[in-house]
């Protein structure tokens, strides 16, 4: 595969580095989010996720490229760069979008549809980083999550499939929680940008195989967390 280039947008443009500005960044970001089916036929997907290394003071993000159909592994890319801010609950994406967006140029081709380890519009200001890489990139993307960082929801029944909307405290379903293998612990499904709430979570489960994550971030998570080979960039 030829490797094109397609160099993203910077996801911190306009920032002055204050918690507050970036909180009115997240604002005026959400408002361009698209929650409408907004995607080809899927041919590539990708899988992206960041992991930390030296006690945080690296950004590793990790990004795969996978066959939709055969949901092989085609290529995968390590970017890492030095830690640009420290945690702030809400504030994640402006924490790792910057090594995000470098493994994700770094790939062969652009993907069809990324599959993001975090928040879609399940967010405080509905926009973690699935959403404010969606809007950035202009890529469709979808956010899986391990845990939920707001929201409300009834409960979910134990079999594989089972599903019921995220709400906000204001009543408007931002999520879905999706138990993807019978008796696991759910997972936490946001559209990010160019999907439909709806549509979200029969994406993931069509990525399900024998895991519980589904293979795009699954495999993302792996190499961001060191567990599997790597090519740098």
């Amino acid at each position: 595969m030829h490797n094109q280039r397609h160099v993203y947008a910077d996801p911190l443009s306009g920032w002055d580095g204050s918690v507050a500005a970036a909180r009115d960044l997240q604002r005026q970001l959400a408002a361009q989010v698209r929650l409408e089916d907004d995607f080809p036929p899927l041919r590539l997907v990708a899988g992206v996720d960041v992991g930390f290394e030296e006690g945080g003071r690296i950004t590793r993000a990790a990004a795969v490229l996978l066959d939709a159909e055969t949901r092989q592994p085609l290529a995968e890319c390590v970017a890492r760069i030095p830690t640009s801010m420290p945690y702030i609950p809400g504030l994640l994406s402006f924490r790792e979008l910057p090594a995000l967006l470098k493994a994700l140029d770094a790939l062969p081709q652009r993907p069809d549809l990324v599959f993001v380890d975090g928040h879609g519009i399940a967010h405080p200001r509905r926009l973690g980083v699935a959403a404010h890489l969606g809007v950035v990139t202009g890529l469709p993307t979808i956010g899986v999550a391990k845990k939920i960082l707001t929201g409300e929801h009834a409960e979910l029944p134990l079999n594989k499939g089972a599903r019921v909307d995220l709400h906000a405290k204001e009543g408007d379903v931002i999520g879905t929680l999706l138990r993807s293998k019978d008796g696991v612990r759910p997972l936490i499904v946001s559209p990010g940008n160019r999907v439909s709430l709806a549509t979200a979570p029969e994406v993931v489960m069509a990525f399900v195989t024998r895991y519980r994550l589904p293979e795009p971030t699954r495999l993302a998570d792996r190499l961001a967390s060191r567990r599997g080979k790597e090519h740098r960039v």
